[in-house]
């Protein structure tokens, strides 16, 4: 038996972009994040300007960068769009950015749905409106509280390079290499081990 503080068992990481109530765009590093169908859940802290950004606006874009984005990921962490840099982040390195994307080598464009910015370098973006939010159960709204934002996916981007070849509307998973993180560190996946027999269900099944 253990007593862990954290329980990241291995998830992709995402560059999540919001906007405040003005347009300013923030750009967050994240990797509490699970998709069930086309919504997205995310999970983050009260103090981060993410969480408040959400919170006023509902908009976002979920980036999802490819294992060779590491170093630019990486840049970006320790930064927050909050000023001041609240007392609990200060205490442990959180320095103020005003633009991430700039400081990181990336590149943004206003999503076609949402005000909130695409990111070019990143293979997969997707943009997404709030459609529920609240904090976790017996916390009060906050800085102090942990969010869970579900967010409705309205369109996706991807990179042509990691679409299946011949088709439309999927993703070759043999050539997307994700981003992943497990208990703080970066790690990217390996090859495939074996065929799945969910694989022999049609994609278009699940909308």
């Amino acid at each position: 038996m253990i007593d862990s503080a954290i329980l990241y068992f291995g998830t992709p990481v995402a560059l999540l972009s919001t906007v405040d109530r003005h347009g300013a765009t923030n750009t967050a590093p994240m990797s509490s994040v699970f998709w069930s169908g086309s919504t997205a859940v995310l999970g983050m802290g009260g103090r981060s300007q993410t969480a408040r950004n959400l919170l006023a606006t509902g908009e976002c874009v979920i980036n999802l960068p490819s294992a060779d984005l590491v170093s630019a990921v990486d840049t970006l962490a320790l930064t927050t769009g909050r000023s001041p840099v609240p007392a609990g982040k200060e205490s442990v390195g959180y320095r103020h950015v005003r633009d991430k994307l700039a400081a990181a080598g990336l590149h943004g464009r206003p999503g076609d749905t949402v005000r909130a910015e695409r990111i070019d370098e990143c293979p997969v973006n997707l943009e997404a409106r709030v459609v529920h939010a609240r904090p976790l159960a017996d916390q009060e709204p906050g800085d102090d509280a942990t969010y869970l934002f579900e967010a409705s996916v309205a369109r996706v981007h991807v990179h042509e390079d990691i679409r299946a070849a011949g088709t439309t509307n999927r993703i070759d998973p043999d050539r997307w290499r994700p981003l992943v993180m497990a208990f703080q560190q970066f790690y990217g996946l390996s090859g495939r081990l074996r065929p799945s027999r969910l694989a022999g269900i049609d994609e278009e099944w699940y909308r």
